[in-house]
């Protein structure tokens, strides 16, 4: 994806004159309902049996660990987004304070992840739309909702913005609501009896591995709050970005470990549920009836498709950052910006392209090879901050500068290193194998590493990706 310059000698290699540069449109709160849109607040319900069966009843245990070890990775990605104010996240900064060789395959990893999440939500939406009209092939499903989602982040990012903020407020409203009949049904003496027992957090029989393991299946649900930089270069200012991923990390966490509170006491085991994989329609019928139950799946329906924006549109810009720092065809046409939507048009294709593949593949399939690249991105950019602060600043005099610069990121990578030790061997499968195959195309790329890839930050100023010597070091174009 990311090409290499021209390496002939003394050759200056100039980009195309002028590129379009992507429309900066988004405010503080635009992007972090982004965020929680990436989230996806009602998957909580949606994963609540799988996890109550990992944890022995504990599901609030598990989101509270997982938030407390994504606290950590998220003040790394706030900094390093104040250093590097780039759409390329985690593949900028390893890029920028390791290597380039390390950034790529750092985004190659992430990339399977952030390319899937789209495709999971179609999927989903087709799982849904099936289940109501079982006679329509679902492949025809597929094609119109990837057309829709693909069509609104082709054509305006501020559009995007403004339907995924409604779509995230109308699950909020419906979770308020879940919240309000389980405080009356509790209060009735239904499940713990109580909304302040501490049951939902600790009981007999619950051990920290079993958490943990829980933890591991729910930091999927984090994942996205790290895409928010994704949107840096479409923020109105930039400085708004950091705050803006722990907002969304901060009000993901509590909507996640609030509706887990009330759901686990509500229900503090799983008699009564014939389904458990996807425990979100019979809570709800359970909880309201059968009206409440159409609205609570109207609302995943719209969890799904908040998601859809937000992964499609945040994906897109990382494609389009990593092409932007090549050569070539390919990484010409990837980072194409539209002159009139200022959206990246063919990262945009491609993502909606991918995500056809929802009418072919399992839930079970593609969920398996989720979280390996997110864990990777994690770990990475908390190693990033040691790096750059604490060994090439030499940012370690006295107690302030050692615990923020070295003791929370070193932190942050014991906790995700925790995450790492949990994972389903499957997405370690299928994560080694993505990876394998990066590392040979990076090899092609860097004509086995005799070349090197070239890193730009923006369009904006720092770091022309096309102005290169042989090294790979750029060549100050004023001279």
């Amino acid at each position: 994806m990311a090409g290499v310059p021209d390496c002939s000698e003394g050759a200056r290699v100039s980009s195309n004159p002028a590129p379009t540069a992507l429309r900066r449109s988004l405010g503080l709160w635009a992007i972090v309902g982004l965020g929680l849109g990436y989230m996806t607040p009602m998957t909580v319900f949606d994963t609540f049996g799988i996890v109550t069966g990992e944890t022995n009843g504990v599901v609030p245990s598990a989101y509270l660990f997982a938030l407390v070890a994504m606290v950590f990775t998220a003040i790394s990605y706030g900094r390093m987004t104040r250093v590097f104010p780039s759409a390329g996240s985690a593949y900028t900064y390893a890029s920028e304070t390791i290597h380039p060789n390390v950034g790529f395959l750092v985004g190659w990893s992430s990339l399977l992840d952030y390319l899937l999440l789209p495709l999971v939500n179609a999927l989903i939406v087709r799982l849904y739309l099936e289940s109501f009209f079982p006679q329509v092939p679902g492949w025809i499903w597929v094609v119109v909702y990837v057309a829709a989602i693909t069509a609104m982040n082709l054509f305006s990012m501020s559009s995007t913005s403004r339907v995924n903020g409604i779509l995230v407020a109308f699950q909020i409203v419906l979770i308020a609501v879940f919240v309000a009949l389980t405080w009356t049904a509790l209060n009735a003496g239904e499940g713990n009896g109580t909304a302040f027992s501490l049951a939902p957090l600790f009981h007999s029989g619950v051990h920290l591995g079993a958490v943990i393991g829980g933890a591991t299946v729910v930091c999927f649900s984090f994942i996205g709050f790290d895409a928010i930089t994704m949107y840096t270069e479409e923020a109105k200012d930039t400085k708004t970005v950091p705050k803006a991923i722990v907002l969304a990390l901060m009000i993901g966490g509590a909507i996640f470990f609030v509706a887990a509170w009330f759901a686990q006491s509500r229900f503090p085991t799983l008699a009564g549920f014939s389904f458990t994989d996807d425990t979100l329609p019979e809570i709800a019928l359970k909880t309201g009836g059968l009206f409440f139950q159409i609205l609570f799946i109207s609302a995943a329906v719209a969890a799904a498709v908040a998601s859809s924006l937000a992964s499609h549109a945040s994906v897109s810009r990382m494609i389009y950052v990593m092409a932007r720092n090549g050569r070539g065809r390919v990484s010409r046409s990837l980072s194409y910006v539209h002159p009139k939507f200022r959206t990246p048009a063919t990262a945009v294709l491609l993502v909606g392209a991918v995500s056809l593949l929802a009418a072919a593949f399992t839930l079970e399939f593609v969920s398996s090879m989720i979280n390996f690249g997110a864990l990777i991105a994690f770990t990475v950019v908390n190693a990033t901050v040691i790096i750059h602060f604490a060994i090439r600043r030499k940012q370690f005099r006295g107690a302030k500068q050692v615990v923020r610069n070295i003791v929370l990121p070193a932190i942050g990578m014991l906790l995700t290193g925790v995450l790492w030790t949990n994972l389903h061997f499957d997405a370690l499968t299928y994560g080694l194998i993505w990876l394998t195959i990066g590392i040979i195309t990076l090899l092609v790329l860097t004509r086995a590493f005799r070349r090197r890839l070239g890193v730009a930050l923006d369009d904006d100023g720092e770091g022309d990706p096309a102005i290169v010597t042989r090294e790979g070091a750029p060549i100050d174009s004023t001279r």
